[in-house]
């Protein structure tokens, strides 16, 4: 009988996990497969160079980053942020704590930034639709709560929800509401409903006895509207492979309804990334499909993430966050995590250690506040 996975185990291979995946789809992130397997004589099998080796600068001037050779993009550098708001609220997060800690942690401490190859603060590395928390909430003072209304509606909160879902491991509604609160000042509709939903995820890949099935199940029970159809059209399809190779065109073709970016990720159709009930983000429905076909197997799962194209290092990023939950800092191959950290000069585990200790302490909390709950319940005699 094996050892269960302590809790400080499944936060490491959740960070951990969710890091490398990202920097291993950071150089092909917005190809197609076919291109991805055109540049690098096949299928990405590790930790591969940018795409365009020597122009990585010039070739896409509004995004001069390196990505590639085991850099880590903003999806790391956003959740290594959010743990650290977690570190100084050490309790539950809402909008207001994104608003008094998130915010001023992106725009007055400089950071190492791999993609920049320089210390630099972490907004000039955001994109845009994370630069909206800046301009909105430090400069334009609107309700953190409605923040995120008028952002295009894309992965960009979604991407760095998974320590919402480690502080509330084992409880995945738990999860999934305040993620829809701190992603509030970010994004609206489908982008907040699939923050709340990977979170939810995340919490349930904590849970002893989970698998890739219980927490497409647990995702299915929370999803709401385009967000809930497009997971299920998703893991219907993810259900028939084993291999990610032969999946990876029914996969985008079962999204594809519910994604409004277009089949042409560079050039989005003219209803992209607008409000909606009827759509989805394409990144979580496909990392939860890979999870489905790579049976919680690290490699095969986040391979196959990377190489479906597109938005590939949030999809790895999330699916790679899940798989680490699930089985742990050893299921994450240490050849790739040893790197990632080395090239991006990187603490990977000081936050899930760091993580692991708050979400203890909140644990506390709620246990405290839920025998006071009982209590004051008990004396208006609803239960004895």
């Amino acid at each position: 009988m094996s050892t269960p996975l302590s809790l400080e185990d499944r936060t490491a291979g959740c960070l951990v996990g969710a890091a490398v995946g990202d920097a291993l789809g950071g150089p092909v992130e917005g190809w197609t497969p076919e291109a991805i397997a055109e540049r690098h004589g096949g299928r990405v099998q590790g930790i591969v160079e940018p795409f365009y080796k020597d122009e990585w600068r010039t070739a896409r001037p509004i995004a001069p980053y390196h990505k590639g050779d085991g850099h880590v993009t903003d999806d790391t550098l956003m959740t290594h942020a959010l743990v650290r708001v977690y570190e100084k609220v050490r309790d539950h997060l809402d909008a207001y704590a994104v608003a008094e800690h998130l915010v001023p942690d992106l725009i007055g401490t400089p950071r190492w930034i791999p993609e920049l190859e320089a210390e630099a603060l972490p907004l000039q590395r955001i994109f845009l639709a994370e630069k909206w928390l800046v301009a909105r909430l430090h400069y334009g003072h609107v309700d953190p709560r409605e923040a995120g209304s008028g952002n295009i509606v894309n992965c960009g909160a979604a991407m760095y929800m998974a320590p919402v879902g480690a502080v509330n491991a084992g409880n995945p509604g738990a999860a999934y509401a305040e993620a829809l609160d701190v992603a509030a000042p970010h994004q609206s509709s489908y982008g907040r409903e699939a923050a709340g939903v990977f979170a939810a995820a995340v919490a349930e890949a904590y849970r002893p006895g989970a698998t890739p099935s219980s927490v497409v199940e647990t995702a299915l029970e929370l999803a709401k509207d385009g967000t809930r159809a497009a997971i299920e059209a998703v893991a219907e399809v993810a259900s028939r492979y084993t291999d990610f190779e032969p999946a990876l065109r029914p996969l985008r073709e079962a999204v594809a309804p519910f994604d409004t970016v277009g089949p042409d990720y560079r050039n989005p159709s003219l209803g992209a990334r607008r409000p909606s009930r009827l759509h989805a983000i394409e990144e979580l429905p496909i990392a939860l499909g890979m999870l489905l076909i790579g049976g919680a197997d690290y490699r095969h799962t986040v391979l196959g993430s990377v190489n479906y194209g597109r938005d590939c290092d949030s999809i790895a990023t999330m699916s790679g966050a899940i798989v680490g939950a699930l089985r742990g800092a050893s299921s994450v191959p240490p050849e790739w995590s040893e790197e990632v950290s080395r090239a991006s000069r990187l603490d990977l585990t000081g936050p899930a250690a760091a993580l692991s200790a708050v979400t203890r302490e909140v644990f506390t909390r709620d246990l405290t506040r839920r025998r006071t709950h009982e209590s004051a319940f008990a004396e208006l005699g609803g239960t004895r």
